[in-house]
């Protein structure tokens, strides 16, 4: 869709009410050339039903071209005793990725006496190491880069894969299609996409109950296979570099520093009102931004609208992650975005002991951060609204002692909470995967599966 023509990047927000309303026509008219499903995760109003519609519509036409193949193909999967479930995770990430720094630890953590793990890559190899401790984590890696969506979905199937564990979605430089010729009796929606996949591509999707309530389901063409704390996993041993200072990256040492590291396309002109407030009513306070070079005059300017100096906007450059944790460290307190929340940004704040407040919507990705801040003992900075996210955010930035008692016990709750406890994170996706694959061989349809009780 032109109208769309990547302003949201740019932060060129004039027109977005347009493009909601020409979303929803699109979507109303099932037109074949609708919006990847991707970009309506950051369109403000957006429902879960309306993306779980795009996300049916975006995946007919993908596969529209290959449905006699995939019929050819029809891979069966006899039955067989198995010492092991063969569990095969597919991406494009597996290098210096948020993604792969997310998961590495758990997929050394995975019990070989029970699980084969198998890596689909079909993404570059960057030559770093974190290449090298993916390959290393894996009983098996995979390159699939030189094969067409069929030769992939028959190499996998060749390799008698129990479980596929799909780790993109619709993000960038997916090949999620693959999942469409069924190479695997069981398949799954994990991490890499906040939401639903859409059509028959995966029978569960990984959540957990604050992020999809039961009462949710309808918008998911997958069923809930719910983790006990929160969705994300998180390593124990993320390097955090070495402590530098304020002044080497800009910023006061005497100042409140506001941040949110979330990309440009994430920030709304809704929820950067609320931050113009908060510099407004914080004397000396900045706002920390991860630089975009093409953003960055035109947030300065709707700063200058709103009434602030736009030289309180300070940019941050991309650092390699371990300078990049140590750097985030000075921050005081970190502002999430909305609908699209901080995902792996807001777990690398509270990794490095900064509070950071959301304001929780409607759908998965807009609940995030929420549930993250749940696992590890901070529901008290999960704002109902925006005005309540307001209220939070200047609470703490004007209470030093509440500010105080809020760090001290996210660094009380850092080690001992669930967020960051990877061996028993680990544990609980075993016992879903096992429990997929029971009803596999019981011959059930996928069900809802975990925690049934709601999150209050």
């Amino acid at each position: 869709m032109k109208f769309y023509d990547r302003s949201r990047s740019l932060c060129k927000w004039e027109r977005l009410d347009e493009w909601r309303d020409k979303i929803r026509e699109s979507l109303a008219a099932e037109e074949s050339n609708i919006l990847s499903p991707f970009y309506l995760l950051s369109v403000p109003g957006i429902s879960a039903a309306e993306q779980k519609v795009c996300a049916d519509l975006w995946l007919k036409t993908r596969i529209a071209a290959s449905q006699t193949e995939r019929a050819e193909l029809a891979f069966s999967y006899p039955a067989a005793i198995k010492t092991k479930i063969r569990l095969g995770y597919l991406s494009s990430d597996f290098h210096e990725h948020a993604t792969a720094l997310l998961l590495i630890e758990l997929f050394e953590a995975h019990d070989r006496t029970v699980f084969e793990v198998y890596a689909y890559s079909y993404g570059a190899d960057d030559g770093k190491g974190m290449r090298q401790r993916l390959c290393e984590s894996f009983d098996r890696f995979v390159d699939l880069q030189d094969l067409s969506l069929s030769q992939a979905a028959q190499a996998i199937h060749h390799d008698e894969i129990d479980i596929l564990i799909d780790l993109k979605g619709y993000t960038y430089g997916s090949r999620t299609e693959i999942l469409s010729y069924r190479p695997a009796p069981v398949q799954v929606n994990y991490l890499g996409y906040p939401g639903t996949l859409g059509g028959d591509l995966c029978d569960y999707i990984i959540t957990d109950q604050f992020l999809t309530p039961v009462a949710s389901a309808v918008d998911y063409s997958e069923a809930f296979a719910y983790l006990p704390h929160s969705y994300q996993p998180h390593g124990r041993y993320a390097e955090i570099g070495k402590t530098s200072k304020r002044g080497q990256h800009g910023l006061d040492e005497h100042s409140f520093v506001f941040c949110c590291f979330n990309q440009a396309y994430k920030i709304t002109p809704a929820v950067f009102d609320i931050w113009c407030r908060l510099l407004y009513s914080v004397p000396g306070s900045v706002l920390w931004l991860l630089r975009n070079s093409q953003a960055k005059g035109r947030l300065r300017n709707e700063a200058y609208q709103r009434g602030i100096a736009p030289d309180r906007l300070i940019f941050a450059d991309d650092l390699p992650q371990i300078q990049h944790l140590a750097r985030l460290g000075l921050a005081d307190l970190v502002l999430d975005t909305q609908p699209y929340n901080a995902h792996t940004t807001a777990s690398d704040a509270l990794w490095v002991g900064v509070p950071i407040v959301t304001c929780a919507g409607e759908t998965f990705a807009s609940r995030v951060a929420g549930s993250l801040l749940h696992a590890i003992g901070l529901p008290e900075l999960i704002a109902i609204d925006l005005e309540d996210y307001y209220d939070i955010a200047m609470e703490l930035a004007t209470n030093p002692a509440h500010l105080s008692e809020i760090k001290q016990k996210l660094a009380e709750n850092r080690m001992t909470t669930a967020l960051f406890d990877i061996k028993t994170y680990t544990q609980d996706l075993e016992s879903l995967y096992t429990c997929m694959w029971q009803k596999h061989l019981a011959g059930d349809k996928p069900a809802a599966i975990g925690q049934t009780e709601p999150v209050l």
